[in-house]
């Protein structure tokens, strides 16, 4: 009896270690990938990243927007915002991360915006 537990235990063990392995593997890759996002996002960017704490890739999968659209931005926010809400039986915690979703989305289109009239100031000589 004492030998079967023991081999219970010794199977158990492995297959959590296996598991704690392969879930560590799948972090650091995410890390690295994040890393590398975030390098070639830019500075602003990467910094947006750091203080909401979500990728842009992340915030355009969570509201499911392709391109950086104001208009599909808040038309999926809205939806996702009422579906999940808690009167409804929806999900506090998922309705939180649809609020910084389309926050990091909002700073991603004012870095752009900025860029961009940056870009109209210095392309115009000045007279």
């Amino acid at each position: 009896m004492a030998k079967y537990l023991a081999q219970i235990i010794i199977v158990g063990a492995q297959v959590v270690g296996r598991a704690f392995a392969r879930a560590l593997r799948q972090e650091y890759a995410a890390s690295k990938a994040a890393a590398e996002a975030r390098g070639r996002a830019g500075q602003q960017s990467a910094a947006a990243s750091s203080l909401s704490g979500m990728s842009l890739q992340e915030a355009q999968q969570i509201l499911n927007v392709t391109k950086l659209s104001p208009e599909e931005i808040q038309q999926n926010y809205d939806h996702l915002f009422k579906v999940n809400d808690k009167s409804v039986g929806g999900s506090f915690y998922l309705q939180s991360k649809v609020v910084r979703a389309k926050e990091r989305l909002d700073e991603e289109l004012h870095i752009n915006r900025v860029n961009q009239e940056r870009k109209e100031q210095t392309k115009q000589p000045e007279t």
